[in-house]
């Protein structure tokens, strides 16, 4: 009797004795949590506005007004170009005259893509975002330089208005192994992409 008796009291003790433990970490305080997310950078950005659109870019492109594309003989298409910053190109094969531009052909029949290159190629459509885009893609090659134009002309837009890509880049083979790297297209491609979907027309009512 006398061994249930003490085997009782003992389980009693460590009962009483696990419960004042538990009891002690519980009231403890608790070490703050550590947030080891990385914020995501804000760009610094500005808006370009005009009578028919306004577009939010990134503060490290330069913005010419005055610009306007030259390819058609005695037809210079008016706009303004947004030049890449000189650190996408530093170290690479992309030259640092690549842009994006906004231009537009006021007297145009049909807002499509290819009236805006010079050569004759077919535009195809795309649906993005609820905006139908007419798109034009030419490249061509001299003397160890490439050059790519895309352009996305917005249907039914009036004026007629496109976002010009334009991309020129050298070819790797014609420096020294490792004096340069390939540029990363795919990361240029989606700035310019970034920049066109921020672009904004304006209805003939706005002010």
């Amino acid at each position: 009797m006398l061994k249930y008796f003490v085997g009782i009291v003992i389980l009693v003790v460590i009962a009483v004795g696990g419960y004042y433990t538990w009891d002690f970490f519980k009231r403890a305080p608790q070490s703050p949590k550590v947030d080891n997310t990385t914020p995501s950078i804000q760009m610094a950005t500005s808006t370009y506005a005009t009578t028919t659109f306004s577009i939010v870019y990134q503060n490290d492109f330069a913005v010419d007004d005055l610009y306007f594309y030259d390819q058609f003989a005695g037809k210079p298409i008016d706009g303004v170009k947004f030049t890449i910053p000189l650190t996408m190109a530093t170290g690479t094969t992309l030259s640092s005259d690549t842009y994006l531009s906004i231009e537009t052909l006021p007297r145009a029949q049909s807002c499509s893509g290819d009236i805006y290159v010079v050569p004759n190629v077919d535009a195809r459509e795309v649906a993005e975002g609820g905006t139908v885009y007419s798109v034009a893609t030419t490249s061509s090659a001299a003397a160890g330089n490439m050059y790519e134009e895309q352009v996305w002309a917005i249907k039914d837009s009036s004026p007629c208005t496109a976002v010009r890509y334009f991309i020129h880049s050298t070819d790797i083979g014609n420096y020294e192994l490792g004096a340069i790297r390939e540029f990363d297209r795919p990361a240029l491609l989606r700035a310019f992409d970034t920049l066109r979907r921020a672009l904004l027309l304006k209805s003939p009512q706005t002010p």
